[in-house]
């Protein structure tokens, strides 16, 4: 008989030693002493650990993936927990007659090899990035950029753009313009020279295959020093997290909700995030059957939303809205919250509507079974994100209507890569960004990443779109916003599943906090670099 005890208490303290000497990184790196203090070191486990080389270029477009590169770039303005502060523009102001807006720079800001920010910094990353668009922000209502002084920039924008700031001045990374300008293929730029920034810390080591990151503090920064001398990503699952998280071996971890309460009685803080976050099913509304709207309307009845989340996460979470902006948010549109509420009988008469019968355990349509192939992660990134549990559910409860299920278990990156190429039919995919400016609808919709149902059919929909940014006003966005998740519901490009309910468990070394409209674009994660700034 196999000694199960026994054999835990080998993999425990086997676990013990691997999280010891991957914290306090023995083995070496070119970061300098592995003799720093622990309080001199800050370290952040992340369950997915690898997002890419992080300079603007080369950094995974996923949320995590800015974060990485925010350490090290700074933009024209940030924003902390109540809205937007400065960054490398001391002071900013809309110039509404003329549509544009003034930034006046910090002259103390520099760059880490010693340079100082200027103006033709500014001119040059705009200019750049006409070439070579920044992977998550459009600047296409930039008119023009032009220097007032030696310290002022004005960026004129063609159409007003109410997400301006939101979007762009304190999305995009400012680049140095001495090393990026005669660079001519940005997303291959991996030399140390393409990690010189003006943020507050350097990257010093980047190790792909353990998904670590390691950063100094850049003690030039001039917004104050960093209070840390070093700053960790350390790739490390949930169950690892919450022992070194006991031990005061990590500083921060997103915990599964059933260790909330645990973590809190162990002197832990809690964070709850907003509802920012959005696990949906994903629709090739290029191929047949699922151009048809009606059998994406099908589909969408079919599906027990609240019984998805109620089995497979304990209940946390909201249910999806159909619109895809969480209900509470204050654009959420409340008029559409009972659209597709499970209904396999609404699902059988639009099947049936569309030629389809069903005789034995199947829809059939020419004699074919109706058959599908259901993408879905291996392994998911956070708790709470889509993966085999909402996978397995969807796959019994569409096989119970009539629809045969294939699934198809894939590694997370090779999954956003095959729905970025549109070579799938259904997928379970999620992202965040839902607390950035409502504009992100856009990107949702009509936007190019796989995060977008890349959907253009509806020209009512694209109007609504495009006029929602030159509106100023928010009540009148508002009003816009509903009429857009309307229209959104009606043609069910993509399906919205649930807005999970998401922890950080952290100790009191730094002030963590949810970021106004999230960090950069939207990314909804407690790690603000201001957080780890004097």
């Amino acid at each position: 008989m196999v000694n199960m005890t026994g054999n835990k208490q080998i993999l425990t303290t086997l676990l013990a030693v691997f999280l010891t000497l991957l914290v306090l990184g023995c083995g070496g790196s070119p970061a300098g002493p592995d003799s720093l203090a622990q309080d001199q070191v800050y370290t952040i486990a992340d369950a997915t650990g690898d997002y890419g080389f992080p300079s603007p270029f080369a950094h995974y477009s996923r949320g995590p993936g800015y974060i990485r590169m925010s350490m090290i770039f700074d933009t024209l303005l940030w924003k902390d927990a109540d809205g937007y502060v400065p960054a490398l523009a001391a002071k900013w102001e809309y110039l509404a007659n003329e549509n544009a807006y003034l930034f006046q720079l910090n002259n103390t800001a520099t760059w880490h090899d010693g340079k100082q920010v200027t103006v033709a910094d500014v001119l040059f990353t705009f200019d750049y990035l006409k070439k070579f668009p920044y992977q998550t922000t459009d600047i296409s209502m930039i008119n023009t950029v032009e220097a007032i002084d030696s310290s002022t920039v004005k960026i004129i924008l063609s159409r007003p753009h109410a997400p301006f700031l939101d979007q762009v001045a304190g999305t995009i990374p400012i680049l140095p313009k001495h090393i990026w300008q005669n660079i001519t293929d940005p997303a291959q730029f991996r030399q140390p020279e393409a990690l010189i920034g003006s943020g507050p810390f350097k990257l010093v080591d980047y190790n792909k295959e353990q998904g670590s990151y390691l950063y100094e503090a850049y003690e030039g920064y001039y917004q104050g020093n960093p209070k840390f001398k070093q700053l960790k990503f350390i790739k490390m699952n949930v169950e690892m997290s919450t022992a070194a998280l006991k031990q005061h071996q990590i500083d921060i971890a997103q915990i599964p909700p059933e260790l909330v309460k645990p973590l809190e009685q162990a002197g832990l803080k809690i964070l709850t995030m907003p509802h920012d976050w959005i696990a949906k099913l994903v629709i090739n509304h290029q191929k047949e059957p699922f151009n048809s709207t009606e059998f994406r309307q099908a589909l969408a009845y079919a599906i027990d939303r609240k019984a998805l989340i109620d089995t497979t996460l304990r209940g946390q979470a909201l249910p999806g809205n159909p619109g895809l902006i969480p209900p509470d948010s204050q654009w959420y549109n409340p008029a559409i919250a009972a659209a597709y509420r499970y209904s396999p009988d609404n699902a059988a008469k639009l099947l049936t509507q569309l030629g389809y019968s069903k005789t034995g355990s199947y829809w059939e349509q020419n004699g074919q079974p109706l058959e599908v192939e259901l993408l879905i992660s291996a392994s998911a990134a956070s708790p709470g994100s889509p993966g085999e549990r909402q996978g397995e559910f969807i796959k019994t409860q569409l096989e119970q209507f009539g629809i045969k299920v294939n699934l198809k278990a894939l590694e997370g990156k090779t999954l956003d890569s095959l729905i970025n190429e549109g070579k799938f039919e259904l997928a379970l995919n999620g992202h965040g960004g839902l607390g950035a400016d409502p504009d992100y609808l856009t990107n949702m919709i009509t936007g190019k990443s796989f995060n977008s149902a890349r959907y253009h059919k509806n020209d009512t929909l694209n109007t609504l779109l495009a006029r929602q940014t030159t509106l100023m006003d928010t009540s009148a966005r508002k009003q816009i916003f509903a009429e857009i998740q309307t229209a959104l519901a009606a043609d069910v490009p993509a399906l919205a599943l649930y807005y999970p309910n998401w922890y950080y468990a952290y100790n009191n070394r730094a002030n963590l906090y949810f970021t106004m409209q999230g960090i950069g674009s939207g990314v909804p994660i407690p790690l603000n670099k201001m957080s780890f700034v004097k």
